[in-house]
């Protein structure tokens, strides 16, 4: 019996066995991801909130506790923040990444003035100083959660890239360019062999 008897494509074992499917990664989309792949990340207006918050009412609490902004402020201040950059959309970091020195310019002045208001016939100077003095005293707090906060949002857009990236086998590295060379050069081979064989073809 002749070796065409048999199934054709049998040289070439496994040429047409179908492909094994890509696994697909768990969780949501990556645009839609927390920190957490499984976890749905919020919209970054509701990260805001989550900030804002942890950091208003640490403020009141320290108010109404001490007279100014003290350890409560620090962690609940802290604690929103880190919060709303990890539990954000991927694709919205960058309103809770800029929002911690925001908030304390904001947040701090606006409860000042509602939970603990100067005295009526104050001046000018005794209104800064009611207001200055906690913005002072949250400075550090606010140099340390803007650093925790970029730090974390910058992790967060190193290790969660919204566009897949590429990757480059070894074996086509630079095939592209020598196969273009090896091309150019097999064609310049044929056109002077024709060349040298026009002439000879005349003169016989």
């Amino acid at each position: 019996m002749s070796s065409t008897d048999g199934p054709r494509g049998t040289d070439a074992p496994g040429a047409d066995a179908p492909r094994e499917p890509r696994p697909v990664p768990p969780g949501f989309p990556m645009a839609e991801r927390s920190i957490l792949p499984t976890v749905l990340g919020l919209p970054p207006v509701a990260a805001l909130c989550v900030a804002a918050g942890g950091t208003g009412l640490g403020v009141l609490i320290d108010l109404l506790r001490i007279g100014t902004v003290g350890w409560v402020f620090s962690a609940f201040y802290f604690t929103g923040c880190v919060l709303g950059v990890a539990w954000v959309r991927r694709a919205s970091l960058f309103w809770p990444m800029v929002a911690p020195p925001l908030l304390v310019a904001i947040a701090v002045p606006t409860v000042v003035f509602l939970a603990a208001p100067p005295r009526p016939g104050s001046g000018i100077t005794e209104k800064m100083i009611a207001v200055g003095a906690p913005l002072v005293n949250a400075f550090p707090s606010m140099a340390t959660t803007t650093i925790a906060v970029l730090a974390l949002g910058s992790a967060r857009i190193l290790l969660q890239p919204l566009r897949p990236r590429r990757v480059r086998s070894p074996r086509s590295g630079g095939s592209g360019r020598e196969g273009t060379k090896d091309a150019a050069a097999a064609a310049g081979r044929a056109d002077a062999g024709e060349r040298e064989r026009r002439p000879s073809g005349r003169r016989s």
